[in-house]
């Protein structure tokens, strides 16, 4: 019974009363004094119904809507501005979107099952849309749920963290009555078991931990003990140390089933990236574009960056250089790069990456079709970068170092020899040579001048002072 209703307003003056409409609605018989159904367009089949929902939803005018609207030609109340739009665009119809029509729709809605005569069909027919409407939005698929992607790989990094946090408690305690295994046995899971077989430190020689430490690291361990520093602990102690231990082997074997789990969906929804990047870097990328089908939609310079947002906007707000790769940079093939070729392959493994996300996302297969040979062109890209030979044995001629140019070389001119003749002065004409010494006798004599009057002077200045005294 589900599809689309046109109905005609009988009484325009009520409508506009929106405080007293629901009582208009309280009835069938009211109900039909204000509106009466004009036509009725039916559904085929459920698609067709989520299909018409979801256009609805989306503000866009479907099929279905268009035929339910064929030769409409009065003003239309609907319930959202931007199908309204859509609808007066595309099909030339006024519409009203106000509170009055919202109640009214309110009001239909209530007595929808005295309008259409439906029964009790109304209900599950309501209830099935609302379910394939569902499946629909969060793009439902058994075989492709990335939210298990999404939900695992966040739960296997805080695993991390507290396996860590655990790890470094348990040794920073134990420590103080064997500190020496500390080093010897740097595995965190290792190293709690080892303390759950050994207990106190003295009980180590007649211990065996061959099922947990290779033979060289149990020889080494019990050497340690037997002339360790560490100070003696009480039983209560060591029982709460024992029980920290039981912790951390659970959390890392609960970790590792985790990352089993993890393995294999990657595997089964995008088995293309896997190979590309790897279960843990796919996975993250898929976490932080928030599922496969938003990273699909990524272009290769995004998946490039992605996870590096925060350096790239700080370079761009202080116009440095921009970050080469973000949480692609974790992958295999960038890790083998030379320092000098991470960029360039960083560059290369995401445009790849782009195009095996949207063969993931968007076909039906689970098995891996272009990921091989993508990867392959990646690694045959670096061989040649670095000047190694490719798989045929054959080298790269990109990969040479390039011939040295040329360089232009100036013909030999003797060096110039010292010539002592320049040091020489040269000859004084006889006429600037008189002209020089007439010009000193002047200036000896006008010097002279100068003296003498001074030395008339000074006697009269001295008895004028001495008279005025």
């Amino acid at each position: 019974p589900g599809g689309f209703a046109l109905f005609d307003v009988l009484d325009e003056a009520k409508v506009r009363k929106v405080d007293d409409l629901y009582k208009y609605f309280e009835s069938p018989e009211q109900a039909q004094k204000i509106v009466s159904l004009r036509k009725f367009v039916k559904f085929e089949d459920a698609t067709e119904a989520v299909a018409a929902a979801a256009s609805i939803i989306e503000g866009k005018v479907g099929k279905s809507l268009k035929k339910a609207l064929k030769k409409c030609e009065d003003t239309l109340g609907v319930a959202d501005a931007k199908l309204g739009a859509s609808i007066k665009e595309k099909l030339s119809i006024n519409c009203v979107y106000d509170s009055s029509i919202n109640e009214l729709l309110r009001g239909i809605r209530n007595q929808a099952e005295s309008f259409l005569e439906t029964g009790d069909q109304m209900k599950s027919m309501q209830l099935g849309l609302a379910h394939g409407l569902s499946r629909y939005k969060l793009k439902f698929s058994p075989d492709k749920v990335d939210t298990m992607i999404v939900q695992a790989i966040g739960l296997l990094d805080d695993l991390d963290k507290e396996l860590n946090t655990y790890a470094m408690r348990l040794k920073e305690w134990y420590g103080w009555h064997f500190p020496e295994m500390m080093k010897i046995v740097p595995d965190n899971i290792m190293y709690a078991k080892t303390v759950q077989k050994m207990g106190f430190r003295t009980s180590c020689k007649s211990t065996d931990f061959s099922d947990v430490l290779t033979e060289e690291l149990e020889q080494e361990v019990k050497d340690a003990a037997e002339i360790s520093m560490g100070t003696e602990v009480s039983k209560e102690d060591l029982d709460n140390i024992l029980m920290l231990c039981e912790q951390v082997v659970e959390l890392g074997e609960y970790r590792a089933q985790l990352f089993t789990y993890l393995k294999n969906r990657m595997h089964a929804i995008a088995p293309n990236l896997t190979v590309m990047v790897g279960e843990l870097v796919g996975a993250r990328l898929i976490a932080h574009a928030g599922s496969l089908l938003n990273l699909a939609k990524h272009p290769a310079s995004t998946v490039q960056i992605l996870g590096a947002e925060k350096a790239l906007f700080r370079a761009l707000k202080t116009k440095h250089e921009t970050p080469k790769y973000g949480l692609i940079y974790h992958a295999s093939l960038v890790g083998q790069a030379q320092p000098k070729h991470k960029g360039k392959i960083s560059r290369i493994l995401a445009a790849k990456c782009a195009l095996s996300v949207r063969v993931d996302a968007l076909s039906d297969t689970d098995q891996v079709t272009i990921g091989l040979e993508a990867r392959a062109k990646v690694e045959e890209r670096m061989r040649q970068l670095e000047g190694r030979p490719d798989l045929n044995g054959a080298k790269q001629p990109g990969g040479s170092r390039p011939k040295p140019m040329d360089v232009y070389t100036p013909p030999a001119v003797p060096a110039a020899s010292y010539n002592p003749a320049g040091d020489s002065a040269m000859p004084v004409s006889g006429k600037k040579e008189k002209a020089d010494k007439k010009k000193d006798k002047g200036d000896k004599t006008e010097k002279k001048k100068k003296r003498d009057k001074d030395d008339e002077e000074a006697p009269k200045a001295k008895k004028a002072k001495k008279d005025k005294k």
